[in-house]
């Protein structure tokens, strides 16, 4: 087996995350490999916002905004404070004859999935999360987004606290069949 598929056979979303996350170096290596996504036409229809710190506070209070009950003002400020960091995987779509919109939202999503794995190598954690915060207009332009643009994902990054148990796999045959029907 090869170091790759070792990798991705072996991946996992990890919800426990602890500091430290990532230095600045490694961060740039992780948005190299997120770069490295298919993208058709060379469109680039993607962007990341980096948060940390005071910024998650931050996040945790536009996150609130969105709420009716105290309750759920207090769930949704504390959301981002899971990890020490997290990445929101942004796309930004080009208008183009030959790539629709669709092929430009994968591609975002597999920059995404390249960064999980960037991150899994380098021994740290992530957990991809979206929900409905993903698709609040409010969320949405409170992070600056433009009408046309949307959140693939909320990245949580850090070190991953403690082992969980695997999650169980399907087998090949479960999801794969030949077309047309073998005799």
């Amino acid at each position: 087996m090869t170091e790759v598929i070792d990798a991705i056979l072996n991946r996992s979303s990890e919800p426990r995350l602890i500091a430290p996350a990532p230095d600045q170096a490694l961060l740039e290596q992780v948005f190299e490999c997120a770069a490295r996504a298919p993208d058709h036409a060379l469109l680039r229809p993607w962007r990341y916002l980096v948060i940390e710190g005071g910024g998650l506070v931050r996040l945790g209070e536009l996150f609130a905004s969105t709420a009716d009950t105290e309750a759920e003002k207090d769930k949704l400020r504390r959301m981002p404070l899971r990890a020490p960091m997290l990445v929101v995987a942004i796309t930004s779509p080009t208008e183009h004859p030959k790539v629709p919109e669709v092929e430009q939202v994968l591609s975002t999503g597999a920059g995404l999935a390249y960064m999980l794995l960037a991150l899994q190598s380098a021994g740290f954690g992530g957990m991809w999360r979206t929900g409905a915060l993903a698709y609040d207009e409010r969320v949405k332009q409170g992070l600056g987004l433009q009408a046309e643009e949307s959140i693939a994902g909320f990245l949580y990054v850090g070190s991953v606290a403690d082992s969980k148990p695997s999650v169980p796999r399907l087998s090949v045959a479960e999801f794969v069949r030949s077309w047309p029907d073998s005799p």
